[in-house]
C-alpha cells in the first residue's frame, strides 16, 4: 500500500471539502494505492459532528466520501480527471461512529468509452462493509483534464 500524494495541496485556492488540509470544516482525507489489487482507499476517523441519528454516521457524509474516493480512483487508476455522472449508493448497515476508523475503498469495475464505473465499499471500524456503491464518472481526455481541470498527470500522485 503506497500513500498517494495530493498535488493540489500546494495550490492556494485548493479548499476541497474532502481532501484539502486547509479547509477548516473539511474532512482532510488522505489516500493510499494498492498496486496489487488496483484499489485506492482512504481511512478516516468519524466523530459526532458528522452524525445523522445519534451515534450513526450521516448517509450524505458516507456518499460524499465514496464520491471522493471514486475521483481519486480516476486520478490514480485511470490517469486523468473526471466529474461525477451519477451515483448508486446502497446502505446495508448503519456506520456506528464509536466503532472507530472507517476505510473506504474503490476500484474500477467498468469502462465504456468516457464513462468509468468505480465500485466503492464503506467499511466500519470492525471491518464490516456497511455501504456499497457504484459511482459513475465521466472522464476527460488527458489534454482536456490538464488544460481545463489542472490535472497534473498520474505521476504527480504517486511517489
Amino acid at each position: 500500500m503506497k500513500k498517494v500524494n495530493n498535488p493540489y495541496e500546494g495550490m492556494p485556492e485548493h479548499f476541497c471539502f474532502c481532501c484539502s488540509s486547509k479547509n477548516p470544516i473539511g474532512l482532510k482525507l488522505n489516500f493510499w494505492y494498492d498496486e496489487n489489487s488496483q484499489t485506492v482507499e482512504t481511512r478516516w476517523m468519524p466523530d459526532e459532528n458528522f452524525q445523522g441519528y445519534f451515534g450513526v454516521l450521516h448517509g450524505g457524509i458516507q456518499a460524499t466520501i465514496m464520491d471522493e474516493v471514486a475521483s481519486w480512483c480516476v486520478y490514480v487508476l485511470e490517469g486523468t480527471a473526471g466529474v461525477t455522472h451519477s451515483m448508486e449508493i446502497f446502505y446495508k448497515k448503519p456506520v456506528i461512529i464509536e466503532k472507530g476508523q472507517v476505510v473506504v475503498r474503490g476500484r474500477v469495475s467498468k469502462r465504456e468509452k468516457r464513462l468509468v464505473t468505480i465500485s466503492v465499499d464503506f467499511i466500519d471500524g470492525e471491518g464490516v462493509i456497511c455501504t456499497t456503491g457504484n459511482i459513475h464518472y465521466f472522464v476527460f481526455p488527458n489534454e482536456i483534464a490538464k488544460s481545463r481541470f489542472r490535472y497534473p498527470g498520474r505521476e504527480k500522485f504517486l511517489f
